[in-house]
């Protein structure tokens, strides 16, 4: 699968060593023309949520101007190419060259995307996981797991918290939990199945309608910002904090490893810079936009909730069980646990001790 289409702009010496200069600068020194490429991008997850979808907009117009117009990435939304769950499928067999989505959707076939793209429940928040991926073990870890379906991840997006769930009542106890038809996904899913939940995972395109037909009784699917958006409020209104089960969420690039080697390391550079302004780009906008979605369903009367310590407890409780299974059960799983765990023992020293406490946050007066 080679992408390399090199334009030939030689027969004006003037033009083409403007474009050669430009392109230069704007790659980071490589004195060549650049290539054309022209990738179809089915996506898993709708462009207009904020900080999960978004960053696929972000990506696509960093790099086609770093490229000066050379790549371009077109992103079609779920559905439109292939349903929202395909997109490791399709980008491993080579139908389409990449694919933008959250990895976690594969997890039930490939059990290390848990840990990968969402992290472990009560696990690492962003910054940990962030300096995790790019200065220790992380990144391997990723193409490690990739490598058997001859695919590259590159890191393309990541969130705070996701929101803990919405509900038809208030979980003030475990008990509350039990017999509750919830939408929920990863490890947190078979947590909440051992509580006694009926779990069932959909894309976000199909939750709205599943709450309002009576399908599910509660829904968990991202951050306040994304749930704003598929207006969850207007259905049921008990909003519960913390996202206990997902401390933070990664997105990524797809791409088959034959597309991706086709490419020349200008090209490959410029994919992996856009990738990493997504991230930084996607997980700002999550911050700002998470804010302002609380205030907005504070104003329409929404009842948000923490969860009680005692739950809290028990989920944790719960958690690790499960976690201990799917070790036990997966080589690579136990692995990258493991390197996560290991890291937050030692980020955990300087994340207690370094920042401000939490409640020093809250600049409201009496």
């Amino acid at each position: 699968m080679k992408r390399k289409l090199v334009d030939n702009l030689v027969s004006k010496p003037a033009l083409a060593a403007g474009v050669v200069f430009a392109t230069a600068a704007l790659s980071g020194g490589f004195a060549h023309a650049q290539e054309t490429v022209r990738w179809q991008v089915p996506i898993g997850l709708p462009s207009n949520l904020p900080a999960v979808g978004t960053p696929v907009r972000h990506l696509t117009e960093t790099v086609s101007g770093l490229s000066g117009g050379n790549i371009t990435l077109r992103y079609y939304e779920p559905g439109e190419l292939i349903p929202a769950f395909e997109v490791l499928d399709a980008v491993s067999e080579g139908r389409y060259s990449a694919g933008y989505t959250w990895i976690g959707y594969d997890a039930g076939s490939v059990p290390s995307l848990n840990l990968l793209g969402g992290g472990a429940p009560f696990g690492l928040e962003p910054p940990g996981f962030l300096a995790w991926h790019y200065f220790g073990e992380g990144d391997a870890l990723l193409q490690e797991t990739y490598e058997p379906y001859g695919v590259r991840a590159i890191l393309c997006g990541i969130v705070g918290p996701e929101s803990g769930g919405w509900f038809n009542q208030q979980i003030d106890s475990v008990e509350k939990l039990q017999g509750l038809r919830m939408r929920f996904a990863g490890v947190g899913g078979e947590v909440m199945r051992r509580l006694g939940v009926s779990v069932t995972v959909l894309p976000g395109g199909e939750l709205y309608q599943a709450l309002e037909r009576g399908t599910i009784d509660a829904v968990e699917f991202s951050s306040p910002a994304a749930d704003r958006v598929l207006a969850f409020h207007e259905i049921v209104e008990h909003y519960h904090l913390p996202g206990w089960h997902q401390s933070a969420t990664m997105l990524h690039l797809l791409v088959n490893q034959d597309a991706w080697d086709g490419l020349s390391e200008q090209a490959q550079f410029q994919i992996e810079t856009g990738c990493k302004a997504a991230t930084l780009t996607s997980y700002a906008e999550s911050e700002y936009g998470n804010v302002h979605a609380l205030q907005f369903w504070q104003d329409q009367g929404i009842q948000m909730h923490e969860f009680p310590q005692e739950v809290l407890e028990r989920l944790h409780e719960v958690s690790g069980e499960v976690l201990e299974e799917i070790a036990g059960q997966d080589p690579l799983f136990a692995r990258i646990l493991q390197s996560q765990q290991d890291w937050m023992g030692i980020y955990g020293v300087w994340h207690e001790r370094g920042h401000l406490p939490r409640s020093f946050y809250n600049t409201q007066s009496d």
